[in-house]
């Protein structure tokens, strides 16, 4: 459902330019939530915002369900693929009311049936109809959220980009909202791609990983050999030890570790 081959992304010009995106590759079948993990600044949301068509400063090839994707899409691209963007609070408009917010999406797509559909979205992402008028400000972080999903969700796209959805959240939140959108992936039989710092999420919702550093994959793994504490490269595995928490020995033995070219 998803290839991404040699992708690569410069930003700026001459001396200035950084080379965020050095040569990723990598697939996802179709059904598979596929996680890019790393620290700040490794990628991981460079990648994602190339392949959803944010960013059209690209070079390689992206391919979406069979189709070779351009730089700038059309349209029905974007109701086949659809994000949701790491911070609840930015990504909602705060002079919109949640109908508006949801019915603006299927205008734009010329998608009838409006009512049933903002309704139908609502009781799938857990929000009743209450919800429907009210705007972002009265809506909680985990509530803000979940407009987000049901805003992507109501295109009926086959593709879903999630970009740390749940990061911004208190912790009570985040299990919640992460099981909710393995139960709709699976429901609706979604492929994904997830951007995650946090291994502990990545663990509990993918099928398989890759692990980014300074705009390259150092390794690619099942989830299994993430859960069992066995992958191979240094990095992942400082990842991971960096993931149980924070003690003095640990943060002691944190290494630069080089990535060759």
């Amino acid at each position: 459902m998803i290839a991404v081959d040699d992708l690569r992304v410069v930003f700026g010009r001459g001396r200035q330019s950084v080379q965020a995106v050095a040569g990723v590759s990598f697939e996802v079948p179709q059904g598979e939530i596929f996680g890019l993990v790393g620290e700040s600044g490794s990628g991981k949301s460079t990648v994602l915002n190339a392949v959803c068509g944010l960013n059209p400063h690209w070079q390689g090839r992206i391919t979406i369900d069979g189709e070779d994707q351009g730089p700038r899409r059309p349209r029905r691209f974007f109701k086949k693929l659809q994000m949701v963007f790491q911070d609840p609070y930015g990504s909602l408009h705060p002079r919109h009311t949640v109908d508006r917010i949801l019915t603006e999406p299927l205008a734009i797509h010329g998608m009838g049936n409006g009512r049933e559909r903002i309704l139908k979205i609502l009781a799938e992402v857990g929000l009743g109809p209450d919800f429907r008028f009210r705007y972002p400000h009265q809506l909680s972080g985990g509530q803000r959220q979940r407009i987000s999903l049901a805003r992507a969700l109501i295109l009926e796209p086959r593709v879903l980009l999630l970009d740390e959805p749940t990061s911004a959240l208190d912790v009570s939140v985040q299990a919640e909202v992460l099981n909710l959108i393995r139960r709709i992936q699976a429901a609706r039989d979604l492929t994904c791609i997830l951007v995650s710092h946090d291994l502990a999420v990545v663990a509990h919702m993918c099928h398989r990983l890759a692990v980014m550093k300074r705009g390259v994959i150092v390794e690619a793994l099942d989830v299994a050999v993430l859960r069992h504490k066995t992958p191979t490269h240094p990095y992942t595995l400082q990842l991971l030890r960096a993931s149980l928490g924070y003690d003095r020995e640990t943060a002691a033995a944190l290494e630069d570790i080089e990535i060759g070219g």
